[in-house]
C-alpha cells in the first residue's frame, strides 16, 4: 500500500462488531470444510491410491512446504498489498484446486502426483491467506480484547476440527473419499463471498511500499530472532510443529492399517484432537490469570509431551481409546502454547512490523511441519507405524527444554507492552 490510512482503518482500530463477526463466520466456514479435507484427502491416498508411509509423508509435507518457500516473502508481500484481495483470491484458488480431484477421478485420471500437486497449490495459497488473515484480525479487534478474541478464534477452530473430520469420515463412508472433498470447495467459496463484503483494511506504511522486499524481510527476521521471548517461543512452536507434521503423515495410515478403523470411525478419532483444542481454548483466559501467561506456555509444552506419549499405546478398541485421549491432551497443550504466545506477539509487535513478524514466525514454525512429515514417513517405513509415532512423542520433549533454557523460565507473565 502506498500510504498510511486514516486512524479508523489502521491496525488496532475496530471498524465495528459486524466486521469481526463476518470475519469470524468466514473463518468458521472454511475451517469446517478444511476439517473434512483433513480426513478425506489422506483417505483418497490410502483407500483409492493405496499409498504407503513414505508417500503419506510426501503428501503431508506438500501441504505445508510453501511456508519454507514463501513464508518470509509473504509478510512483505502482504505489507505492500490489499489484504482483503489476497484473502478472497486465495480462497478461490484453494476451491479450484480441491475441485480438480473429483474431476480427475471421474475422468479416470487421478494419480498420487495429482494429489501432491493439489496439496502444493493449497499450501502456497494458504501461506498468503493465513498471513493476510492474521494481519486483518488485529484491524477488527481492539488491543484490549485480543486475548479474548484469540481464545474465541481458537475455540472456533477447535469446533471446526471436531465437526469437520467427524463429518468428513461420515461423508467418506457414505459417498466416498473423493466426493467428500466437494464440501471444502463449497466452504472456500462461501468464505470468499463473506470476506468480499468486508472493508479493505490497509496495514502498510508508505515506507513499506518503497522499501525492497529483502529489506522488509530482514527487518522482520531481526525483530524475531533477537527478541528474548518471541524468539524462544518460536523455536518451541517449531519443535511442536515437527511433531504435528509427523502426526499428519502417519495418523490416518495408523488408524486404518494398525487399528483397523473404518472410514467413519477414522474421522471421529481424528476429531478427538479438537475436543482438547476446544477445552484448551476455553481455559486459556482463566489459566493465564491463575498461573500466568508465561508459566502457561511452559506447562502447556509438558502437557503436549504427555499426550503424545499416550497416542500409540494399546491395540484394538483400547488402542483407539488411547489414540483419542492422547490426541485430545496433546492438542490441549498445543492450543495453550499457541494462544499464549500468539497473544504476546500481537500486543508486543509494532504495527508496521506485524505482518512480517507473523510471516517470520510461521516460516520457521510451520516450516517444521513438512520436515516432520517427511522424516516421520521415512522412520515409519523403517521401524513401523507405532514405533514412528512413539518417536514423535520423544521429539516433543524438545519444546519445554527450549522454553526452560530461555528468559521465559523466570517469568510468571509475559511482559506488559
Amino acid at each position: 500500500m502506498a500510504r498510511i490510512e486514516p486512524a479508523s482503518t489502521t491496525v488496532g482500530a475496530s471498524p465495528g462488531a459486524r466486521a469481526f463477526w463476518t470475519y469470524w463466520t468466514a473463518s468458521a466456514t472454511s475451517t469446517l470444510g478444511t476439517g473434512v479435507t483433513t480426513v478425506a484427502l489422506p483417505l483418497v491416498a490410502v483407500l483409492v491410491l493405496d499409498a504407503g508411509p513414505s508417500q503419506m509423508g510426501v503428501l503431508a509435507a506438500a501441504t505445508y512446504v510453501a511456508w519454507l518457500v514463501l513464508g518470509l516473502p509473504a509478510g512483505a508481500l502482504v505489507a505492500r498489498s490489499r489484504v482483503r484481495g489476497i484473502q478472497v483470491a486465495a480462497d478461490l484458488v484453494r476451491a479450484a484446486a480441491i475441485a480438480s480431484v473429483p474431476v480427475a477421478w471421474w475422468l479416470g485420471a487421478l494419480t498420487f502426483g495429482h494429489l501432491v500437486g493439489v496439496a502444493l497449490v493449497i499450501s502456497f495459497a494458504s501461506v498468503l491467506f493465513d498471513t493476510a488473515n492474521t494481519t486483518y484480525f488485529v484491524s477488527v479487534v481492539p488491543k484490549d480484547r485480543i486475548q479474548g478474541r484469540n481464545s474465541l478464534m481458537s475455540a472456533t477452530h477447535g469446533v471446526g476440527e471436531l465437526a469437520g473430520p467427524s463429518l468428513g469420515g461420515l461423508l467418506v463412508q457414505a459417498v466416498g473419499a473423493v466426493a467428500a472433498l466437494l464440501v471444502d470447495v463449497v466452504s472456500y467459496i462461501a468464505s470468499a463471498i463473506l470476506l468480499r463484503t468486508l472493508p479493505e483494511q490497509p496495514t502498510a506504511t508508505e515506507a513499506a511500499s518503497d522499501t525492497p522486499i529483502r529489506t522488509l524481510i530482514a527487518e522482520g527476521w531481526r525483530y524475531v530472532s533477537r527478541h528474548p521471548i518471541v524468539g524462544p517461543c518460536m523455536w518451541a512452536a517449531t519443535l511442536i510443529n515437527v511433531v504435528c507434521g509427523g502426526q499428519l503423515a502417519l495418523f490416518t495410515l495408523y488408524l486404518v492399517r494398525e487399528l483397523h478403523a473404518p472410514a467413519g470411525l477414522v474421522g471421529l478419532l481424528l476429531a478427538a484432537a479438537a475436543v482438547g483444542s476446544i477445552l484448551g481454548a476455553g481455559a486459556v483466559p482463566w489459566l493465564s490469570r491463575r498461573i500466568g501467561s508465561a508459566r502457561l506456555a511452559v506447562v502447556s509444552s509438558f502437557v503436549s509431551v504427555a499426550g503424545a506419549a499416550v497416542i500409540p499405546l494399546g491395540a484394538g478398541v483400547a488402542g483407539m481409546i488411547a489414540f483419542a485421549v492422547g490426541s485430545a491432551i496433546f492438542s490441549m497443550g498445543v492450543v495453550w502454547l499457541s494462544t499464549a504466545t500468539r497473544t504476546y506477539r500481537f500486543v508486543s509487535t509494532p504495527p508496521e512490523l506485524l505482518s512480517r513478524v507473523m510471516a517470520t514466525v510461521r516460516f520457521v514454525s510451520w516450516g517444521g511441519i513438512p520436515v516432520g512429515g517427511l522424516l516421520a514417513g521415512l522412520v515409519a517405513d523403517a521401524v513401523g507405524l507405532r514405533a514412528g509415532i512413539l518417536a514423535l512423542a520423544v521429539a516433543t520433549l524438545g519444546a519445554p527444554l527450549v522454553l526452560l533454557a530461555s528468559r521465559v523460565r523466570g517469568l510468571r507473565d509475559f511482559p506488559e507492552v
